[in-house]
């Protein structure tokens, strides 16, 4: 497990790293956004703990760029401020709590525990397929090396569908219902969508069987 613990007062940040490697094996610590970006990029850990007001990059913006490609670590804010416009911004970014200073360090602690258990709970939600894609059953995102790819609603449904259900056809029924749900398909509609799902992953994975449905290849 690792953690980054990113604080711009030196004292809260040494005793904040100080009781934590009490408990963790592998704890990296930044003095600025700017750091604390460096060192995501080069450790990438499982949690991170950031105050705000931070100088070079705030808080805010860190968790922006992590965010760009990254929705699966798992962030923690710590801070003074908890006002509206503060906590608007950070729902928008997926945290998974927002603690308000001074904190408690078992509070802390619990909020890491329960961080850890989810990742260790959704670690088996990331299937990879054609090589170089993956699929996010959480967060439901799409990646070619690492890089988010664009996919419509439908599109994402489908490859959903497919994919919980790998390596055996899919029925047309069973594709109408999930992605269509109240709507009726015609086969037009299924043909196109395909298509279109084929040329959004650059991958020939997914088969037909005519009459029947279809299934995805990992």
């Amino acid at each position: 497990m690792k953690i980054l613990y990113v604080e711009d007062d030196e004292i809260a940040r040494v005793n904040a790293v100080e009781f934590l490697e009490d408990y963790f094996e592998s704890i990296y610590s930044a003095k600025d956004g700017l750091e604390a970006l460096s060192l995501y990029e080069k450790f990438h850990p499982d949690i991170i703990i950031t105050d705000i007001q931070m100088p070079k990059i705030n808080g805010l913006e860190f968790i922006k760029k992590v965010r760009k490609n990254d929705l699966n670590t798992q962030i923690i804010i710590i801070s003074a401020y908890s006002t509206k416009d503060y906590l608007l911004q950070a729902v928008e970014l997926r945290l998974i709590k927002y603690l308000i200073k001074p904190i408690k360090f078992d509070e802390l602690l619990k909020v890491i525990e329960e961080s850890k258990e989810f990742l260790q709970n959704n670690s088996s939600n990331i299937i990879n397929f054609c090589d170089n894609l993956t699929f996010d059953m959480f967060n439901k995102v799409v990646k070619r090396d690492n890089t988010l790819i664009k996919i419509t609603m439908k599109e994402l449904l489908l490859l959903e569908l497919l994919l919980k259900n790998k390596n055996r056809y899919v029925t047309y029924q069973e594709i109408e219902n999930y992605v269509w749900a109240d709507d009726m398909m015609s086969k037009d509609a299924l043909k196109s969508l395909i298509k279109r799902l084929k040329n959004t992953l650059e991958c020939e994975c997914i088969n037909n069987l005519s009459g029947y449905g279809y299934k995805i290849d990992v």
